[in-house]
């Protein structure tokens, strides 16, 4: 994105962005100078964090493949980020033609790019809100004209608790959609951890405090399994990005403790999953 191009409005020019941040580490083209130097500086602290970042796009990739073979066919992803390849709607269409999808962020560059990404979709559009008023996500117009609360629904939440900090109750965030969605709806979620490589993780959440719009609060396994209250969690559980449902053209590192981020998909207790895989 030029930077004579100025930044959108609502933009903190003197903070990087987190979903510009990401596109960065992605590959992407939709960032500003003080985003790169985010990058550089993440990437000096943690130098596979790009490979990171794809670790984690791919696993939301296999998440939503695994929820449409379940039978879901409507998702909510909770801080979506800015459109890049393997879109959330793009995976689940494939699988199912008619899947709904909405997309929630509150980053202006995110909002406009999906906003003009999806023109023309009516089975998707994006709602700009906040993950921490989830009333106002609920109650938008494109959540209530997209998604029908009668049947299952999946909501996504990749890389995006541990960007709310523990004042803001992410436990309390999850419960609020956990306790609108009917049985058999799914919530599939990553998130950063502190156990693994507690040197890197303090130095990247000092960075982001520093630099970015969000701080990182990184959580031990048991804080992040306890978000997952009310879901059942499929198998393999709560493990490393890699180690969830690895396809067969996927890579496993010897060590999945580098990729410090837990990823599960945890089904709405009260009824059965048939396994797909």
């Amino acid at each position: 994105m030029p930077e004579s191009e100025g930044f959108p409005p609502g933009t903190d020019p003197d903070r990087a962005s987190v979903a510009r941040v990401y596109d960065a580490l992605l590959g992407g083209e939709h960032h500003f100078a003080i985003d790169r130097e985010a990058v550089a500086a993440i990437t000096a602290i943690e130098p596979q964090a790009r490979t990171l970042a794809r670790a984690n796009r791919a696993f939301l990739g296999r998440a939503v493949r695994f929820l449409v073979e379940s039978g879901v066919r409507q998702f909510i992803d909770l801080g979506s980020g800015i459109p890049t390849q393997g879109n959330v709607h793009e995976v689940a269409q494939a699988v199912r033609p008619g899947a709904r999808v909405v997309y929630v962020d509150n980053d202006p560059v995110a909002v406009a790019h999906s906003t003009s990404l999806l023109a023309g979709n009516p089975d998707v559009d994006i709602v700009d809100a906040d993950i921490r008023r989830p009333a106002d996500i609920l109650a938008s117009p494109q959540v209530r004209k997209l998604i029908d609360f009668e049947q299952p629904v999946a909501v996504l939440m990749n890389a995006i608790l541990h960007f709310v900090t523990a004042e803001e109750d992410p436990a309390g965030l999850v419960a609020a959609f956990r306790d609108v969605l009917p049985e058999g709806s799914f919530l599939a979620m990553s998130h950063g951890t502190h156990e693994d490589r507690p040197d890197t993780a303090d130095a990247v959440r000092k960075l982001y405090k520093s630099r970015a719009t969000s701080p990182v609060t990184t959580r031990s396994h048991d804080e992040i399994l306890e978000l997952f209250t009310g879901f059942d969690l499929v198998e393999p559980g709560l493990v490393h990005l890699p180690l969830w449902r690895p396809g067969r053209d996927d890579l496993i590192p010897d060590n999945p403790k580098e990729y410090w981020v837990y990823a599960g998909v945890g089904r709405k207790a009260g009824q059965s999953v048939e396994e797909t895989r």
